[in-house]
């Protein structure tokens, strides 16, 4: 297993971590839990850099590289659920991670398709990594927003945050759909080809 591989696969093994971070109560739960998901976050930049850079890209990386980083981000938005029960946003964080999710079955269900019907590997595209990328940059604020919040004891600020980190998550649910409608629509021959 190349390097480039080897990242992936350790953003994989960190998302369990994350998530007991974000949801276990211990004193800084939320900065331990930040600081795995921006270490987690650098290993996707890291990885796919060095892959293209020393000509390691495989389609074991194309295939597992997307669904480390649907890891990452859907125990991220599993998580803010229960962070937010109780709030007025917990529903939007509810519909928020269904509409994650579902694209998310939808594109790896069209990526093994196609790799069962076509042997082809459909690796990421710039819509697939503006929603990753919005994901992540969306995590990361509100993680840091409960660090400040919870950790730090800075007061008056949750009801502001609250709605930038909402903002910021249906912007990333946007690009979900928008990014899901583009690979189901580059995956059309496939899914004719299933049987």
């Amino acid at each position: 297993m190349n390097t480039p591989n080897k990242l992936t696969v350790g953003r994989i093994i960190a998302t369990p971590f994350f998530m007991a971070a974000m949801l276990i109560q211990f004193p800084f739960h939320y900065t331990v839990a930040l600081v795995l998901f921006i270490a987690a976050s650098l290993t996707d930049m890291i990885d796919g850099k060095m892959a293209r850079k020393y000509n390691l890209v495989t389609d074991f990386g194309k295939f597992l590289d997307p669904l480390a980083d649907k890891m990452l981000t859907t125990a991220a938005f599993l998580g803010f659920i229960c962070m937010f029960a109780g709030t007025g946003f917990c529903w939007q964080v509810t519909v928020i991670t269904f509409i994650v999710l579902f694209r998310e079955f939808m594109v790896s269900s069209l990526r093994l398709v196609a790799v069962t019907a076509g042997g082809k590997v459909i690796a990421a595209n710039m819509w697939g990594k503006c929603k990753t990328v919005s994901q992540m940059v969306g995590i990361i604020l509100a993680l840091f927003a409960y660090a400040l919040i919870d950790d730090f004891g800075v007061t008056g600020i949750a009801n502001v945050c609250n709605v930038v980190i909402i903002v910021l998550f249906w912007l990333s649910a946007a690009l979900c759909v928008i990014s899901g409608w583009i690979y189901l629509k580059g995956g059309k021959e496939f899914l004719g080809a299933a049987k």
